[in-house]
């Protein structure tokens, strides 16, 4: 009996010894998923309701989410959380910037779609909204987060709308931005071998909390060189939603109208 006593007090010592850094190991590996689950930025944004007789595949990025449609080979929408923290910052665009989502099924857009064309390949969520992390900037230049833009209304009023968005992050603290592409019901002119469909027009909603109340304005740009009054509308979010049928912020309520 004493004997055995001798040989089991080692053995159980000996166990304890190999499950504590098991144990330890499957902490820290919780520790690491919960930490790079990649939806720090994005689990907390109130995803729009894409009308269902579109295709629609979700693709959750750092910085934004988009649902990408594969029949236009383009988002239905792209969403994203601005805040004032993220409005700066001193990321470089990458060396090689736009590049393929392999992501998404083919055919899909590719890089040769652009070349030798008059068109841009216009960024949705923006590459200055991105400045603050090399994997959201990166990821701002995925084709599956463009589209064919008129250069003058890239450079021009699709720009400074981008630039009034940084402008209210930074003042209000964060804003919620949705935007995309409107496809008109008519024959749409195509760009590239690929015959990759060009907008007839581009949408921006924007929802902005002022003083623990809910504002939202919206925009629509006809994809031209937007040199005329007409070419740009401010509407309300309920406007932005009739015209495009995609419902923004659906758990969001109360949302007043935003006067600027």
């Amino acid at each position: 009996m004493k004997l055995f006593r001798r040989n089991i007090f080692p053995l159980i010592f000996a166990c304890l010894l190999l499950a504590v850094p098991s144990c330890r190991h499957a902490s820290s590996q919780t520790a690491r998923i919960e930490q790079n689950d990649g939806r720090e930025w994005t689990r907390d944004i109130d995803l729009p309701v894409t009308p269902a007789d579109r295709s629609e595949q979700i693709l959750y990025r750092k910085a934004y989410v988009v649902s990408y449609n594969k029949e236009t080979r383009q988002p239905n929408w792209v969403a994203w959380k601005l805040t004032a923290e993220h409005t700066q910052g001193d990321v470089q665009r990458p060396a090689t910037a736009w590049h393929e989502d392999y992501e998404v099924p083919e055919p899909r857009i590719y890089y040769s779609d652009y070349k030798h064309t008059n068109w841009d390949r216009g960024h949705m969520c923006p590459a200055g909204d991105n400045k603050w992390d090399k994997t959201a900037m990166y990821e701002s230049f995925l084709l599956s987060n463009a589209c064919p833009q008129n250069k003058t209304l890239n450079s021009g009023i699709w720009n400074q709308i981008e630039m009034k968005c940084r402008e209210w992050a930074r003042k209000y603290g964060e804003v919620q931005i949705v935007c995309g592409p409107i496809f008109m019901n008519c024959e749409h002119d195509t760009i590239g071998e690929n015959r990759l469909p060009v907008p007839e027009a581009f949408f921006k909603v924007v929802l902005i909390p002022v003083n623990g109340e809910l504002y939202g304005t919206g925009f629509i740009c006809r994809n031209n060189e937007g040199n005329k009054k007409k070419d740009l509308y401010h509407n309300s979010i309920p406007e932005v939603e009739r015209i495009t049928g995609i419902k923004f912020f659906p758990n969001s309520v109360d949302i007043k109208d935003f006067d600027y």
